[in-house]
């Protein structure tokens, strides 16, 4: 919804319902064309006084579909993989106060949500805990929080490359954060970029379209406010502003998508229709060339009701009309500029005026078909096309490597195995039969079976062979850097062996027990100075590991040695520069640094004082150590 619109009407509950057929124009009390009313959940339901953005999750793990949508005062969990009976698992709260403005995306299994909420930032929640939710609905907690900015009007994820993008926040003049999320419970801010205006919505691609310069880069495409701002983001140290492309009677230009060519870029301005007085209208950009994009033409609806969000599937836009429902277009020919509307489902029946109410979002990716339509007033729709399809989808198969993970399993997704399956409605959904494989079947090739349906229940299948490796190996843990003293009344320090002390251990994934090699072996006589000690296991399927510490051996301590030696301080330590030297017991006469190699980088002598101060700026970050009077030697870190 526009930033600056500064109220809603009232808002009206209603009570849940459950499927209801369109017919004769009609699903229930909703006005709708060729979508069927599957279920609905009132604001009442949810606990809200309002509803904003939506966004939907399939669990890879079963193929159930949940449902996420944005409210006044937090996030929607709701599961529907039963359209017709969803099932309100809970919420997870604001961060911080409610707001009308709530916006949410999915990147591997985790939902990432911002809000115009003050010091909302942006939460990180695991959506794999919504597997296990028993009581419905539950008030959750997020996984992670990330505070570089306060509130954040939209949030875009390319989940080609792991990068969140928030806008319109107070930073880079509304233009969009770098965060990488590929840990995602983990966000780290890379930067962000200035746009030429505030950035109200984006989408980022890696491109795959027609204009070659720009093949396999990262780019995003700004909806700021009075153009449409074209910037390659793929060095986030550097990302480079393209072009930029405005039209006529701009009103707030809001939110625009990508046909699935990447040839076309659809727009919808937010108030054009309440500022000029027209019927909803569409603008389409022909963007063949990034370096200069065209105007292609405009669209016209039949309402005159307000555009909001709107997304591509195939050869059909879904586009959030606000107080007309949602409405879904033919953009086969967009080339030949032919733009129409061929069905709907209208969440607002009141009346189509251009008013600020009704749906603010649909999520058209369900592979079952089922569309969410999330209403400001009216809450949560699931819907679905009744067109009749009795076309099989084509299944193409690739065989595919699974490689054991470290719990000991690996699980097949149908995204491993489809070699490029398609159906004429744009939808598809996998199974793969076996799916779950563990350590006994690794050398195997098993056969494993693909079927893709879409949503009128057509399927087709095809078979894949699945190679099950091991490549992961031992988690072998050594342990830090250290220093010993020689053996009592010897030259030498005699080696413990760390793997019978328990003091080197290693697990491995599919090997019950792993063998430890120890280099120098146990037993061994080291002399005064330093040493690295290396350890190597190999699991059964021949996959190495190592680690190693450094060990210094430094000279026994007699009485009075080890008396100045627990007389001496040094401080601070880890250093970044000066380092003080105290002694409680006798003079320091001299002062020798020595690297963890043994080589002498530093040396001073002819001292006789208590206390001294020397520099190790020069040095590099690292384990250092430092002898006083030939005697006692203490480590020291340089930071």
């Amino acid at each position: 919804m526009m930033k600056n619109l500064l109220s809603l009407l009232l808002l009206i509950p209603f009570i849940s319902i459950s499927q209801t057929p369109c017919a004769g124009g009609m699903a229930g009390t909703y006005p709708c064309d060729g979508y069927d009313l599957q279920s609905r959940l009132s604001l009442t339901d949810l606990n809200a006084g309002s509803g904003n953005d939506s966004w939907g999750w399939t669990d890879p793990l079963d193929g159930k579909e949940y449902a996420i949508m944005g409210l006044n005062n937090g996030t929607a969990f709701i599961d529907i993989s039963d359209p017709v009976n969803p099932i309100y698992l809970g919420k997870l709260p604001t961060h911080s106060g409610n707001s009308t403005w709530r916006d949410i995306k999915v990147y591997n299994n985790h939902a990432f949500v911002v809000s115009e909420a003050n010091n909302h930032g942006m939460q990180v929640f695991d959506l794999t805990r919504l597997r296990s939710v028993t009581s419905p609905p539950v008030t959750f907690t997020e996984d992670a929080h990330f505070n570089g900015f306060g509130s954040a009007h939209n949030i875009v994820i390319n989940e080609d490359t792991g990068y969140a993008y928030p806008v319109g926040t107070n930073s880079f003049n509304g233009g969009p954060w770098f965060i990488n999320i590929q840990n995602p419970v983990n966000p780290v801010s890379e930067g962000g970029y200035s746009m030429d205006d505030y950035s109200h919505d984006a989408q980022v691609v890696t491109y795959n379209g027609p204009d070659g310069d720009y093949t396999g880069r990262e780019i995003l495409i700004g909806s700021n406010e009075t153009e449409v701002v074209i910037v390659d983001v793929t060095d986030k140290a550097n990302p480079v502003n393209i072009s930029s492309i405005s039209y006529t009677n701009v009103g707030y230009t809001h939110q625009g998508w990508f046909t699935e060519d990447q040839r076309y870029f659809i727009l919808g301005d937010e108030v054009d229709e309440l500022d000029f007085g027209f019927n909803t209208r569409t603008v389409i950009f022909d963007f063949d060339d990034l370096d200069n994009p065209q105007f292609h033409f405009e669209y016209y609806g039949a309402t005159e009701a307000i555009d909001h969000n709107g997304y591509v599937v195939g050869d059909k836009y879904f586009m959030a009309n606000y107080r007309a429902g949602m409405r879904v277009f033919d953009i086969s020919d967009i080339a030949n500029q032919n733009f129409s509307e061929i069905g709907y489902f209208d969440s607002y029946p009141n009346n189509n005026n251009a008013n600020f109410d009704g749906a603010w979002s649909v999520f058209p990716y369900f592979g079952s078909g089922n569309i969410v339509i999330s209403d400001i007033n009216r809450g949560f729709f699931v819907v679905k096309s009744n067109e009749i399809d009795n076309t099989n989808p084509v299944a193409v198969c690739q065989d595919y490597t699974a490689k054991i993970a470290q719990n000991g399993q690996v699980i097949v997704s149908g995204s491993n195995i489809d070699g490029g399956s398609s159906d004429d409605s744009g939808f598809i959904s996998y199974t793969v039969t076996p799916n779950v494989f563990d350590c006994s079947d690794i050398g195997s090739t098993i056969t494993v079976t693909l079927t893709v349906t879409d949503p009128s229940g057509n399927s087709d299948s095809c078979t894949a062979d699945v190679t099950i490796v091991d490549n992961l190996g031992p988690l072998l843990e050594c342990l830090d850097n250290q220093s010993q003293e020689v053996d009592a009344g010897q030259t030498f320090y005699t080696l413990p062996d760390y793997v019978a002390n328990g003091d080197i251990t290693a697990v491995d994934n599919c090997t019950a027990s792993v063998t430890i090699s120890q280099d120098p072996i146990p037993g061994t006589q080291l002399t005064e100075g330093p040493h690295t000690i290396t350890f190597e296991t190999m699991d059964d399927e021949g996959n190495i590991s190592s680690c190693s510490f450094d060990l210094t051996v430094v000279p026994e301590l007699g009485i009075e040695d080890s008396l100045f030696s627990k007389g001496l301080s040094l401080f601070p330590n880890p250093s970044k520069g000066a380092l003080t030297i105290t002694s409680k017991t006798e003079n320091i006469t001299s002062i020798t640094i020595i690297d963890i190699t043994g080589k002498r980088l530093h040396e001073i002598n002819n001292l006789d004082v208590t206390q001294t101060t020397i520099d190790i700026s020069a040095f590099s970050k690292g384990i250092y150590f430092i002898n006083l009077n030939g005697k006692a030697t203490k480590k020291i870190i340089k930071q």
